[in-house]
């Protein structure tokens, strides 16, 4: 029986070894190969803005002269949906950040704000606070308002003159 043990105990250990087929491929000797499947524009269009609108969506309160409508989830579905769509939006930031998408000075810096906004707006949602998700919502807007103002907009200017 102990010998038995034994040579379990020496193929676990060979497996963790660094020479084993089997080693943790995040070490720095072996970065991980991963490639790019979507454009920066897909991935805002296709993966944030979908996300975003979930936050967006499920913050605050529409007021009428009918009265006022609270948009902040009722159930724990509902929750859960917002905490899902905000760890997509602080993702995004470092889907943003992978090599050959960065795109100038300040591109690192709104992508960690987003990440950042994305990682609050899961917290409320986690805490089931209203209040904390209507503000991480506005965090989200305002990175991606800076961020467009800076990339977006000088971009479209370029490519559609006056």
């Amino acid at each position: 029986m102990s010998r038995t043990l034994a040579a379990c105990a020496l193929v676990l250990l060979a497996g963790c070894s660094s020479n084993s087929n089997f080693a943790v491929a995040n070490t720095p000797e072996a970065a991980p190969a991963y490639r790019s499947i979507a454009t920066v524009r897909q991935t805002m269009l296709w993966i944030l803005d979908p996300a975003a609108d979930v936050i967006w969506d499920s913050a605050g309160a529409i007021i009428t002269a009918d009265g006022e409508t609270d948009l902040s989830p009722a159930t724990d579905e509902g929750w859960q949906n917002v905490r899902n769509s905000a760890a997509v939006v602080a993702e995004t930031g470092n889907l943003l950040m992978m090599p050959g998408r960065t795109n100038g000075p300040n591109w690192v810096s709104y992508s960690q704000a987003l990440t950042a906004a994305g990682e609050a707006a899961m917290a409320a949602a986690d805490a089931r606070d209203a209040e904390a998700l209507f503000d991480a919502g506005g965090a989200v807007y305002q990175v991606c308002q800076a961020c467009h103002a800076e990339y977006l907009l000088p971009a479209e200017e370029a490519q559609n003159p006056p």
